[in-house]
């Protein structure tokens, strides 16, 4: 363990590890040290003769997050082990508005796809782990218990092996998690909006394949998600992320295998025929969390550090690699000028660049709840109007495929800007 990096990344989940995998080649051409301190041990990494667990937790990833991953060299690896969405199916309960987006109707061979954690985290570890990324070191499992800024750096204290410990960086970027206990040490205040509901999570197994369809279905009680997973066994998975308000949570939560599809029947309808087994199921209240400072000198927050969003349209963890990349792309400009990393005014800069990506993201999130939450009988009758004529009007769909594909209508051809892996290559 080294006692200065150039870049600290708190936080080796899959933003962080994100991060590190697209700074790659720029921490050889650049001679970029950077270290990730996580608190748990690292898992295994190796990919070879992986198997889905039945239980995983997943993640949607849009289409753009797919270029992404293709950029750092990650896709054809990533790819063995995931579901494609090549449609969905958005309905409204108990109304007549209904709207169908086709990948075919876009050009695009999928509107997004569905991963599970597990797998993504060992693809990422692997790619870390690999001989030309020799200057990324982990430093696990450890926790960081103080970041101070000092004369030119930053200063972190951690517990690793017992041992207290002290480092420095010239730039330490947060991917500690919503609840970061961090930035509530450092005084790093938040606005936060409590939806009162909960995400009850779990996987299932459909009466019939479900044949790359993911369905978004908003209920009298909050929406509804079934995301189609990779096959296991021969037999079909979808993710079912459900909405129920806080003081439904205990006693859905109770309900025997049997009568928890039975009531899912009764929201969600027989689209995927009957269903034959749940999973376990895990839960976790819903709130709106957006930190009030993402950069201060020396230091950055990314990921659910920085913002947490309802899950509603499944883009808080692509908002939050967006955001990874485009740090990465800030990093790699600012050290081919000679500059040190931490200065206050080009982080200020760094953060007026992302913070329309994140109003714009964290606005739709938020606004489609409350307006699919919402039982007024006129808005009712107006959002399940407007459903119905966006299926019958293909530029309506474009935008809002565009938009749940991670993609901005007004710049189509997305490989053509600029990344990190990109910038890092002329390097």
């Amino acid at each position: 363990m080294n006692s200065h990096y150039d870049i600290v990344i708190v936080g080796g989940g899959m933003v962080g590890a994100s991060l590190a995998a697209s700074l790659i080649q720029a921490s050889q051409t650049l001679d970029l040290k950077i270290a990730i301190i996580e608190a748990h041990a690292l898992p295994e990494s190796a990919v070879d003769g992986y198997q889905p667990s039945y239980d995983a937790r997943s993640t949607a990833l849009a289409y753009g997050s797919r270029v992404i991953y293709e950029r750092m060299g990650l896709w054809d690896t990533l790819q063995t082990h995931l579901a494609a969405i090549s449609d969905i199916h958005v309905s409204d309960q108990g109304r007549f508005g209904m709207t169908r987006l086709h990948a075919k109707d876009e050009n695009v061979p999928a509107l997004g796809y569905v991963v599970e954690n597990r797998w993504l985290g060992q693809v990422l570890l692997a790619r870390l782990q690999a001989e030309d990324a020799a200057n990324i070191e982990f430093i696990c499992p450890a926790t960081v218990t103080e970041i101070q800024p000092a004369a030119e750096n930053m200063q972190l204290q951690l517990e690793h092996d017992g041992e207290t410990s002290q480092l420095t960086a010239e730039l330490v970027v947060m991917v500690d998690g919503g609840r970061s206990p961090l930035r509530q040490k450092m005084g790093i205040g938040y606005q936060q909006q409590d939806y009162e509901q909960h995400a009850i999570v779990t996987n299932l197994t459909p009466g019939q394949p479900h044949n790359g369809m993911a369905y978004e279905r908003f209920t009298r009680n909050g929406p509804m998600a079934l995301l189609p997973l990779e096959d296991q066994n021969g037999e079909p998975r979808v993710a079912l992320v459900w909405t129920v308000p806080s003081e439904q949570l205990d006693e859905t939560l109770a309900l025997s295998d049997e009568d928890f599809m039975a009531r899912l029947h009764d929201t969600f309808g027989y689209r995927l025929g009957y269903f034959q087994r749940v999973g376990e199921r895990h839960h976790y209240p819903l709130k709106l969390t957006f930190a009030e400072e993402q950069v201060r000198s020396g230091l950055v927050l990314l990921g659910n550090a920085a913002h947490a969003l309802h899950p509603i349209a499944g883009q808080g963890y692509n908002l939050a690699l967006r955001g990874a990349v485009r740090l990465a792309e800030y990093i790699i400009q600012t050290k081919q000028r000679g500059k040190a990393l931490g200065q206050l005014a080009d982080l200020q800069a760094f953060q007026e660049q992302v913070r329309g990506d994140q109003q714009k993201t964290v606005g739709f999130s938020d606004q489609t709840m409350k307006l699919f939450s919402n039982s007024q009988p006129l808005l009712a009758l107006g959002r399940s109007a407007g459903l119905q004529i966006m299926d019958t009007c293909p530029l309506l769909k474009t935008v809002f495929a565009r938009s749940a594909m991670g993609l901005d209508i007004a710049a189509p051809d997305l490989q053509a800007q600029p990344t990190a892996s990109s910038v890092a290559d002329k390097a």
